[in-house]
């Protein structure tokens, strides 16, 4: 049976940039790379684990990817109360797009939560 995550006050995700990188390895069929800077706050008074992560990409047309995993760039951060944990990332894009998502952890004492991504645009230059 699936944990059922509970959204947790005051675990916080901010987008704190994002860069077209043209430079970056890209396929033909998605040719618009772009690096994303993300902090994820824990404000609340528990400590927790990052466990995983959802993406939900919508290109332009509709088209949706989703890209589920476990931890973030790799760890599974431990953050007690009023520390932060910052990486970057970055994504292909065919076109014009939104992405946002989900952060889903467990907290020292069991509890299942998950904070949100914000929808940001990743829109490559004419």
């Amino acid at each position: 049976m699936a944990a059922h995550f509970v959204e947790l006050p005051g675990l916080k995700v901010h987008v704190d940039h994002v860069a077209y990188m043209p430079h970056l390895e890209a396929p033909p069929d998605k040719p618009h790379p772009f690096v994303y800077f993300i902090s994820i706050h824990n404000r609340s008074d528990r400590p927790l684990t990052i466990r995983g992560r959802k993406w939900i990409v919508t290109e332009l047309t509709g088209e949706r990817v989703v890209v589920e995993g476990d931890g973030v760039v790799g760890k599974c951060p431990h953050l007690d109360p009023g520390e932060s944990f910052s990486y970057n990332s970055y994504h292909v894009v065919a076109g014009p797009c939104t992405a946002e998502g989900a952060y889903f952890g467990v907290c020292d004492d069991g509890l299942p939560v998950f904070t949100r991504i914000p929808s940001f645009e990743l829109v490559p230059p004419e």
